[in-house]
């Protein structure tokens, strides 16, 4: 196993509501695990990956996702079982589109 983290300061949106788990830890896939905390609007990534040695991958895929989302005061905890670039893309837009939606019914 690999552990790679990445923090990304100075986001902008900020997420509400309880914490948010999509995936499953398997073959091909990976979980995303989402936590509102104070960062100091700062994003943290960690990620538990069994593929060894793809750290400039995970680096770029990570960097793309910030550019998308600009989030601030968000730990984001990874575990992946050899995901390819487009499903972490998709976990990742996943859980922080239900962690906006969970927000939206906290609301009403």
């Amino acid at each position: 196993m690999e552990t790679l983290v990445f923090r990304f300061e100075n986001g902008t949106r900020k997420l509400a509501g309880a914490a948010q788990l999509v995936g499953v830890v398997s073959s091909g896939n990976l979980e995303v695990l989402v936590n509102q905390t104070d960062l100091q609007s700062a994003c943290e990534i960690e990620i538990n990956t069994a593929a060894i040695g793809f750290a400039s991958i995970w680096e770029a895929v990570m960097k793309d996702f910030h550019a998308r989302w600009q989030l601030a005061d968000v730990r984001i905890a990874i575990n992946d079982m050899g995901a390819t670039p487009a499903v972490v893309s998709l976990r990742l837009d996943q859980a922080i589109e239900s962690s906006l939606e969970a927000s939206l019914e906290a609301k009403k």
